[in-house]
């Protein structure tokens, strides 16, 4: 059924703009979201469930069921449309099955965001364990792949999100604004990789379309913190004010400089929907963008603002007081010219381990009714925010999503603060005392 929605007007629902309207006779469609307790899964199942003629019933499948306080954010009606299966996709394909046809579960659509982050050896760096990653997470999509086969469910559309690790950023410089055409960096492993292989062939040999959704840095509301690397930012925002403090800036000039891009999960799962939704869109790789680049001397000053610091300070301009982190001598993603060297002056990782910090977070704790506590493991809750702080700058092309008809938009600083609004109320922070302003 042709699902085309170019000759439609567009649409705003609250903080994002320029959204597509679908026909109306495009309804009662079934859809299963793996990861659905993650950021992306469950922000994509908040998108399917704002529209109950088009989408007449979710599965989330997931270990464990999206949190009660997370659920709260829906309304009663989009909970009635949700049911959740408990599926561990590292298990046999046959078992992952009987437990699908054990509830009944059809989907048309399939959203997959089922992700698992082996923790590194002590001392190593987040993703140093690159081929234990890429075998953990091939194996889920593999299993899932091979249980929809034995539960004879069959989608029209296949969607899976990957990452900007796909481009090789974290291996260090690369061609930007990357572009969904560039080829594989296959300096080390890269789950990445298999997976999408994993799925084109099993679309191809089960005539099922396909679409790969490439995002940034993801922002979003859930209480899994690990992954969501602006959380640590607010944590650390929130800790300075409650001590009467600047919020100062860990990263050097060119961190506080470069330009970066972010994907708030909510508009990722408009686009997702978009992408499965429109028949031109069957078998491509989208990037995902807020399309609004957002560098740290922008950002620091609102997160300030936002929860109440005593100003903010910049980059360490005597480049002698800073620390530096130099891979060596290795080969880039460019395949040519130096490595990058990161400078920093701290980590919000050493921060995290001063017992004042801690002790200010457990009487926030208390006076804003927050039950989420990151010092409890500062290595898991406080290594990607350091990346977010002061890693490396990029940028996603948007190109391709436009030249296809997609025109959706949100101002980061805005999607920031409403999920930070968000983890407040689901007991990860405390509320901003200041609203936001638009980077207008």
């Amino acid at each position: 059924m042709p699902s085309g929605s170019a000759q439609l007007p567009l649409q705003t629902r609250g903080i994002f703009h320029n959204l597509p309207t679908f026909p109306s006779d495009l309804k009662d469609l079934t859809a299963i979201v793996t990861g659905a307790n993650g950021i992306s899964g469950f922000h994509t199942m908040r998108v399917l469930l704002e529209n109950p003629q088009r989408w007449k019933k979710v599965w989330a499948a997931s270990r464990r069921p999206p949190p009660e306080e997370m659920m709260a954010l829906l309304s009663d009606e989009q909970r009635a449309r949700v049911e959740h299966v408990a599926l561990d996709f590292l298990s046999k394909p046959e078992d992952i099955a009987s437990k699908l046809q054990e509830k009944g579960v059809k989907g048309d659509y399939v959203f997959f965001y089922s992700y698992a982050q082996p923790r590194p050896k002590p001392g190593q760096g987040a993703w140093s364990n690159a081929q234990e990653l890429a075998d953990t997470n091939t194996a889920l999509l593999k299993n899932f792949l091979g249980a929809l086969d034995e539960a004879s469910i069959k989608p029209k559309r296949f969607l899976l999100q990957t990452g900007a690790k796909n481009y090789g950023t974290h291996l260090g410089p690369a061609r930007t604004p990357y572009v969904e055409s560039d080829p594989r960096v296959t300096l080390e492993p890269n789950f990445y990789y298999p997976q999408s292989d994993a799925l084109l062939s099993y679309c191809d040999e089960h005539s099922v379309e396909w679409n790969i959704i490439c995002p940034a840095w993801i922002i979003g509301a859930v209480n899994n913190a690990a992954m969501n690397a602006h959380h640590p930012l607010a944590v650390y925002a929130a800790v300075q004010a409650h001590k009467g403090e600047k919020l100062e800036f860990p990263g050097d000039y060119s961190a506080w400089l470069g330009v970066t891009e972010h994907s708030t999960a909510m508009l990722t799962g408009y686009l997702s929907e978009w992408a499965v939704l429109e028949d031109k869109c069957a078998n491509h790789k989208f990037n995902a963008s807020d399309t609004c680049p957002l560098p740290n001397n922008r950002l620091w000053p609102e997160l300030a603002r936002w929860y109440g610091c005593d100003g903010y300070g910049g980059p360490e301009l005597d480049e002698s007081k800073l620390n530096v982190m130099d891979p060596g001598d290795v080969p880039t993603p460019l395949g040519y010219g130096p490595t990058r060297k990161l400078r920093y002056s701290w980590t919000l990782t050493q921060w995290a381990q001063d017992p004042t910090n801690a002790k200010a977070w457990e009487e926030i704790m208390a006076r804003h009714a927050v039950t989420h506590n990151p010092f409890s493991d500062i290595e898991a809750h406080f290594t990607f925010g350091d990346f977010a702080a002061w890693g490396p700058a990029f940028a996603l092309s948007m190109n391709k999503a436009r030249y296809f008809g997609w025109t959706g938009h949100v101002d980061t600083l805005e999607s920031l603060h409403l999920a930070y609004t968000e983890l407040s109320k689901i007991g990860m922070l405390p509320p901003p005392v200041a609203a936001a302003n638009p980077l207008i």
